[in-house]
């Protein structure tokens, strides 16, 4: 029962001293949460994976583990140290890893739920850190449950009424094949976004890069989505098409 009520309550009596067994098990803790979640992120070929959140889960425990060392030590001799300024460092130190994680591909960016992810797993390390086992354990299941149960629950409410595609398209008359893009937008009743033209750096050729992201809304958006693409191949005023899937 002491140990139990240790483990959990990090106020109480036998927790102002912190033990080596203490210490030890707060760091197994965060590692075994930031494990479970990158191995999430892993399977989904995330940015960030099972090793990064791990060790963003390990080092922001320890970083709280060394704020109350240091707390205690120094409180003895009448200096009262503030036990989270460094864990309110580590929480802003992770944006810069989480803005890492985000990618840019033509209108499409990427990694926004990784970085909120590390963020996130940054946060229940340093609960652990300081004790917090409960914290801990529960935000772990709250954020798996966003990253899984969310994550269905979006593709089967939201996406099946909307389908969004980024699309890169090389041509040689930038005019005539956005009269194209125009004409068999309207015909699949797709919503045209975000269009771009840029010069082709992939080739040697002289092709004009028109990117741009379409919406397709409706029971039938899937099957527009596929007959656009298939008109967009044929056209002949289209050199190539890529296409990729957003909302996934």
């Amino acid at each position: 029962m002491i140990f139990a009520s240790s483990l959990f309550d990090p106020m109480n009596l036998s927790n102002i001293q912190l033990n080596a067994g203490q210490i030890v098990t707060r760091l197994l803790v965060a590692m075994l949460i930031g494990a479970v979640i990158g191995t999430e992120r892993e399977f989904t070929h995330r940015p960030a994976g099972i090793r990064t959140y791990t060790l963003v889960s390990l080092g922001s425990c320890a970083v709280m583990i060394t704020s109350q060392l240091i707390f205690l030590q120094y409180s003895q001799h009448g200096a009262m140290p503030d036990p989270g300024r460094l864990s309110a460092q580590v929480i802003a130190g992770v944006g810069f890893l989480g803005a890492g994680t985000i990618l840019r591909e033509g209108v499409a960016v990427k990694g926004l739920t990784t970085a909120a992810g590390l963020w996130a797993v940054a946060c229940l390390g340093i609960a652990i850190g300081a004790g917090y086992y409960i914290v801990g354990g529960v935000g772990a299941v709250c954020l798996l449950v966003t990253l899984v149960v969310l994550e269905w629950v979006q593709r089967r409410i939201m996406h099946r009424r909307n389908e969004i595609y980024s699309f890169r398209v090389l041509c040689d008359d930038q005019v005539k094949a956005l009269e194209s893009i125009y004409a068999l937008s309207a015909k699949n009743n797709g919503r045209l976004r975000d269009i771009q033209l840029a010069r082709d750096e992939e080739s040697s050729s002289k092709n004009v890069a028109i990117l741009f992201r379409i919406d397709f809304s409706g029971r039938r958006a899937i099957g527009n989505s596929v007959n656009f693409f298939k008109d967009l191949s044929i056209d002949k005023e289209v050199a190539s098409v890529k296409m990729e899937r957003l909302n996934m």
